[in-house]
């Protein structure tokens, strides 16, 4: 197999102000950020990648440089069409550095932005999409949902994505104690091939977890997502589950191979989301994924960023073979906007036929919210 080696690395590093935040329980967004990295060969074939840069707000301009200035030389002259290869080298050679200055998560968001530009790239030498790069058998049709909604402003919210074309919609909990009743008031209000997810971000000691769910105790729940901290520990989980008649779900705050192999075995959560942006890459998403839809849970990519990483989601979500569905943020974000991501029609998405992630370059509408751009090159 012929050898083809990385010649040219770009990262772009973009911000859009927001006349309204977007707020969580642990934060408020008051600008949508984005960090974009695209990768050539010495043929001249290329493929993107996105890199996690929603925190913190100064994340951004950061991991861009990150990528460029600290990794990108660990990469150039690298074997191109080895993903993988690449992904547990660059992993293994950057431990030091990540651990010097405590910063493993830009160090594994960068690299899988890294990870997912080089799939890209075969995948376009390939002439193929992506998901049928990683499964033949690939579907061409996915499930989505509507996330990001405020629960105490869920009226509009989920009325506003029913008439872009969504049948499930996701509502942000965790800010004050009348959550529950904000829940319950919604879920009367669906439809009958509706269906109501709730994302807590990590608000809540056990206790409070467990009081919410006594609350809505027999609603018609798809899942919980993120009650407590990602990092509470099994045990505590586990006390959860044995107190939820709702499934739980997470993983967007889990990393490495091995935790998200403990996390399959302990089967506390029904519903497993890695992100693409923020660990793995479609290397190690790809991976968790199979293993999910083996031992019979659901694999959902978490996602909530730019237009890149939300193809990307959605290619690794079809050829996982499983009956997940896409996280499709509603709330307004021109960087994702603006790349050709196909419509909603009845819930699902129909996916593209071009190669790789079908981005040929970033549309020059970015142009005005870019905040850095760095590239580096391969001497000839």
């Amino acid at each position: 197999m012929r050898r083809f080696s990385v010649s040219r690395i770009e990262t772009h590093a973009f911000r859009v102000p927001l006349s309204v935040p977007v707020e969580t329980s642990f934060g408020i967004m008051r600008d949508r950020p984005a960090v974009f990295l695209r990768i050539e060969d010495d043929q001249g074939v290329f493929g993107w990648g996105e890199i996690f840069a929603n925190w913190p707000s100064a994340g951004a301009e950061h991991r861009a440089r990150l990528a460029l200035e600290d990794i990108a030389p660990l990469l150039l002259g690298k074997d191109a069409r080895d993903p993988r290869h690449v992904f547990r080298e660059l992993t293994r050679k950057t431990r030091i550095r990540a651990l010097q200055c405590g910063e493993f998560g830009p160090f594994s968001q960068a690299i899988a932005g890294i990870d997912t530009a080089l799939w890209d790239l075969n995948a376009r030498a390939d002439g193929q999409p992506l998901r049928r790069l990683l499964n033949p058998g690939a579907a061409d049709i996915i499930p989505v949902y509507a996330s990001g909604i405020d629960s105490r402003k869920a009226q509009a919210g989920i009325a506003e994505a029913r008439q872009a074309g969504h049948k499930a919609f996701k509502l942000k909990v965790g800010f004050d104690e009348r959550d529950a009743s904000r829940v319950e008031q919604q879920v009367k209000g669906l439809g009958t091939q509706e269906a109501l997810f709730l994302d807590a971000n990590q608000a809540w000691s056990l206790d409070e977890a467990a009081d919410f769910l006594s609350q809505i105790e027999g609603s018609a729940i798809g899942w919980l997502e993120e009650p407590i901290a990602a990092d509470a520990g099994e045990a505590v989980w586990r006390r959860l589950s044995e107190v939820s008649t709702i499934p739980l779900a997470g993983g967007e705050n889990v990393a490495g191979a091995s935790n998200f192999q403990s996390l399959i075995e302990s089967r506390i959560l029904g519903f497993i989301q890695p992100d693409v942006a923020k660990w793995g890459g479609v290397s190690g998403c790809f991976e968790v994924a199979r293993q999910v839809v083996d031992a019979g849970l659901t694999y959902c990519p978490h996602f909530l960023g730019g237009g890149i990483g939300l193809l990307a989601s959605a290619e690794l979500l079809a050829a996982s073979g499983g009956p997940g569905l896409l996280e499709v943020d509603v709330n307004p974000n021109p960087l994702r906007d603006a790349f050709a991501v196909p419509a909603i029609v009845q819930g699902s998405m129909t996916l593209a036929d071009g190669p790789g992630l079908s981005v040929d370059a970033l549309p020059e509408s970015l142009d005005p919210y870019r905040t850095f751009h760095g590239e580096i090159a391969q001497c000839s």
